[in-house]
């Protein structure tokens, strides 16, 4: 438990998931109202561990009188489906057709992944996994958002915590940053031993370009430079203290990946495919869906910054160094 002030607390809610990345942690902040900020994954053994902490800080599921979600991820959602159906749910409006699992968004994946792998070089055999990208939404919610928030809400009894927008990880992603004690909730943006993977999304309905999250999460790691930041609560890992020192060295090592990415496309045109090769020997094959979207990240980065061109005449597309740019 962590007191800020007479009327503020902050408690943490340290949830078991299914999922590589381990344990998830979600906060209950306390003021006059009762803040849930992230719900764990749904699984009966989180639900369970949820409401057991929850007794143990002396709170039941009806106190709860709101929940703000960082970012639409199932670790981060799941247990919505288990809290009453009056609670209000906010978060940002790109979170609602994943929690809600709209369909009209989700048929559109599997024609849009195909068409990406074809342009990233990706081997046939590789192809069975389009199967089993949406596989982890059954840890998911089928609960959507009642209310959209936007950077500079604030809820009410969070007088002092101000929301901002900080797409990367997630299109949807935001964090709560209190102003008077400098406490950040960060979700997925800021993890003190790794640097959390901005992951591809297919085009939201109405959308004819996808997002390009790795520019979105370089955006906001410097937009996050300037706020007077302490420590960051995350949603894994340890609480972070030293964070601009953190946010400072996230920026290098993105800065030297995308480095090595220009040399190895200087006058060697590569597919997408091939620079995943590349940056990642050991795991590719076993982790292909994260590095593939960690590769794309830094192709659009250095894309947006004139420092490779593409060739699209035909699939695979090809990669290489412009003439002239160190």
């Amino acid at each position: 438990m962590n007191q800020l002030s007479c009327k503020q607390e902050i408690k943490q809610i340290t949830i078991p998931t299914p999922f590589a990345v381990g344990d998830v942690h979600t906060y209950i902040i306390i003021t006059d109202k009762v803040t849930l900020v992230d719900a764990g994954v749904r699984t009966m053994e989180a639900w369970e561990v949820f409401q057991n902490e929850l007794k143990k800080h002396g709170l039941k599921v009806l106190d709860i009188d709101q929940v703000l979600i960082t970012h639409h991820h199932p670790d981060h959602v799941g247990l919505l489906d288990y809290l009453p159906a009056n609670i209000p749910v906010y978060g940002h409006e790109r979170a609602h057709p994943w929690m809600t699992q709209d369909q009209r968004y989700f048929t559109t994946h599997d024609v849009f992944y195909r068409e990406l792998f074809a342009q990233m070089g990706v081997e046939e055999r590789f192809y069975s996994l389009l199967g089993a990208m949406d596989k982890p939404l059954r840890f998911s919610c089928q609960r959507g958002l009642t209310s959209f928030v936007k950077e500079g809400y604030r809820l009410e009894g969070l007088a002092d915590w101000s929301i901002y927008e900080t797409p990367g990880h997630a299109s949807s992603h935001l964090v709560l940053f209190d102003e008077k004690s400098g406490t950040m909730i960060g979700g997925d943006l800021i993890l003190a031993h790794i640097s959390p993977n901005p992951l591809v999304e297919p085009p939201y309905l109405g959308e004819k370009d996808r997002r390009k999250s790795m520019i979105d999460y370089v955006a906001s790691i410097k937009k996050m430079l300037k706020l007077p930041i302490k420590r960051v609560l995350p949603g894994h890992g340890e609480t972070v203290q030293n964070v601009k020192l953190l946010l400072e060295e996230r920026l290098h090592q993105q800065e030297k990946r995308a480095a090595k990415v220009e040399a190895f496309v200087k006058g060697n045109p590569a597919t997408a495919y091939e620079i995943c090769q590349h940056l990642f020997p050991k795991v590719f094959e076993k982790q292909l869906l994260l590095t593939l979207s960690e590769t794309l990240g830094q192709v659009d980065y250095l894309m947006e910054m004139e420092r490779i061109e593409v060739d699209t005449a035909s699939l695979p597309y090809r990669y290489k160094a412009k003439e002239g740019v160190s």
